[in-house]
């Protein structure tokens, strides 16, 4: 098979051709259609996530068709379309897994940083780790949702009831849940890089109130960071009001500079958002069509990963990028 390849952190990854891997008996084979590009597959090639398996084949928003499967497998079948997301596998038994945090899960390995992942042609994963995919969304239309749509979600059942949410970073995540926002009939202002016209309507577009680069015009509710840039910290502190939320949705950010302690007094909330949940899974998956939600997609070929990334890297998708295999 066709994949490409992180041989080492900060080099480009590579065009390799592989052995098809065996499923084990709880592992499913699938033929992969799409893979999304997500911003932690940046981080892992750029290395700022430091214990990546290598060699490793990255992408965690996989979109195809099971074509072989493990004796033990009973959830799907052969030539049915599953997702596979970041979280791979958890260990079960340990006392975040027994309490319904298995995102937490000391023991858990993830797709695409300690398990080959979706910039190929197969690849194998746990079948209860997998998702069934909306019937009525495309294979490049559902690969950002496994991703960029799932922790997201999270990300935003985080802010409560907010009635104004601040969007600081308006990409992949950012265009996804701004629909479920309205859809809430919630507010969303967007926060773009500075001088970010198109980004800012782009949001516009989308349905946000206010776009733009500098304060908001009234106070915020809460507020999600989707950018990995820590100084985004205190700005979004200072703009939610007494009592709001401000939610770090990734998973790797730049060092957070110090702030006087006012602009967190009053009861406001800085919190983390780590990985995932299958239940999240389930529950969004559920959501997306009845919204209904649509995925603004740039498309590149698998051979074009490096450019993909570069473009990502670069703040010049809009949307999200998904690789069609």
């Amino acid at each position: 098979m066709r994949a490409m390849v992180l041989e080492a952190p900060g080099q480009p990854l590579r065009a390799m051709d592989l052995a098809i891997p065996t499923p084990s008996p709880t592992q499913v084979l699938i033929h992969i259609h799409t893979c999304g590009i997500c911003r932690t597959d940046l981080h892992v090639v750029d290395g700022e996530l430091t214990q990546p398996k290598l060699p490793l084949i990255p992408g965690h928003q996989i979109v195809g068709t099971v074509v072989a499967m493990g004796a033990r497998v009973e959830r799907f079948t052969l030539g049915e379309r599953v997702g596979v997301p970041w979280l791979g596998s958890t260990c079960h038994h340990c006392r975040y897994c027994l309490s319904g945090r298995e995102n937490l899960c000391d023991y858990a390995q993830f797709t695409g940083y300690q398990l080959d992942g979706g910039y190929a042609e197969y690849t194998v994963a746990q079948e209860e780790f997998c998702f069934t995919i909306p019937e009525d969304y495309p294979d490049l239309q559902a690969a950002p949702l496994l991703c960029a749509g799932l922790i997201g979600y999270r990300a935003f059942k985080m802010t409560g009831e907010a009635e104004r949410i601040g969007f600081y970073g308006f990409g992949a995540a950012a265009h996804i849940l701004i629909q479920v926002a309205r859809h809430q009939r919630r507010q969303v202002f967007a926060f773009t890089r500075p001088g970010d016209s198109e980004g800012q309507q782009f949001a516009r577009d989308l349905g946000a109130v206010w776009a733009g680069d500098g304060p908001p015009p009234e106070e915020l509710d809460a507020a999600i960071i989707f950018a990995p840039a820590g100084e985004l910290v205190p700005k979004a502190l200072h703009a939610v009001a007494k009592g709001g939320t401000v939610v770090c949705a990734g998973i790797h950010m730049s060092d957070i500079p110090s702030f006087p302690y006012e602009i967190l007094w009053g009861e406001r909330v800085l919190r983390s958002v780590a990985n995932l949940t299958r239940q999240d899974g389930e529950e969004f998956l559920t959501l997306v069509p009845q919204i209904p939600i649509q995925t603004g997609v740039e498309p590149f070929a698998l051979s074009q990963a490096n450019e993909a990334l570069e473009a990502l890297r670069r703040g010049k998708i809009r949307g999200a990028a998904v690789l069609v295999v």
